[in-house]
This record gives structure tokens, C-alpha cells and sequence, in this order.
């Protein structure tokens, strides 16, 4: 493939107007992470930690959320806990959401543990903005 057609398959590649949920309790990962997303024209609804991501959840309408982003370590509930918490919630788009987890730790045993926690996805931080858009548009698509 020749590159000039890469790079438009990949600038097509867009989030624009989705709405993601994100769980972060780092402040300056948060506002990366925020800025990044309003470029793209996507909606931010922010959760500083597992418990706050799981009753936000809980509030919000079916298919209000597109996608979650969940940080791993996280202080109250950590991701993993959000997680099992979200995928057990009786209602349907809890079972279909994608679910990327975000970490530090991007050791084997924790992709693992991410998987068996019910999430879709593992990125690794720092979290690389172009990664993270084609993630969730893959598994949007």
C-alpha cells in the first residue's frame, strides 16, 4: 500500500462526536487526555475514580456512552473492580460497551487481568493519542 493512502485510511480514522467516559484520577493525565479528545470533536464526561465511573454509568441513559476509557489504578474502586461492576449491570449497551483499560503496567499478566475483568482493550500510558483513537475506532467499527 502505498503511503499516501495510509495516511488518508488513517486520517479517516475520527471520533469525532462520541461520547466517552473517562476514568482518570490524575489531573494532568485527565486534562491530556480531555484536550485531546476536544480536538477531535468527541464529548468528555470525566470520573476521578472506579466508584464515581461505575454511578455515572449507572445514571446515564442507554447508549449515552460510546466508550469508556478506564485507568487501572485508581483510588476508592480501582479499573478492574469499575469494570466487573459495569459489565454486571442489568441492561444491555453494560454487556456491549467497549471498555479500554489504560496503565502503567503493560505486562502480559495485566492485559490478562483486564481481559477477565470484562474490557475490550489495553493501552499503555503515556498514552499515545493516535493509538487510542485507532483502538477506539476498531472497536467501534
Amino acid at each position: 500500500m502505498d503511503k499516501s493512502k495510509e495516511q488518508k485510511d488513517l486520517s479517516e480514522k475520527t471520533i469525532k462526536g462520541l461520547h466517552i467516559l473517562l476514568a482518570e484520577d490524575n489531573e494532568l493525565n485527565m486534562e491530556i487526555a480531555e484536550f485531546m479528545f476536544q480536538n477531535e470533536d468527541a464529548e468528555v464526561t470525566k470520573a476521578w475514580n472506579g466508584l464515581e465511573a461505575v454511578e455515572i454509568f449507572e445514571k446515564s441513559s442507554p447508549g449515552e456512552f460510546d466508550v469508556i476509557l478506564m485507568d487501572i489504578m485508581m483510588p476508592v474502586m480501582n479499573g478492574y473492580n469499575a469494570t466487573k461492576r459495569i459489565r454486571s449491570m442489568n441492561r444491555e449497551d453494560a454487556k456491549t460497551i467497549p471498555i479500554i483499560a489504560m496503565t502503567a503496567n503493560a505486562f502480559t499478566e495485566d492485559r490478562l487481568k483486564a481481559k477477565e475483568a470484562g474490557m475490550d482493550e489495553h493501552i499503555s500510558k503515556p498514552v499515545d493519542g493516535n493509538l487510542l483513537v485507532k483502538v477506539i475506532h476498531e472497536l467501534l467499527n
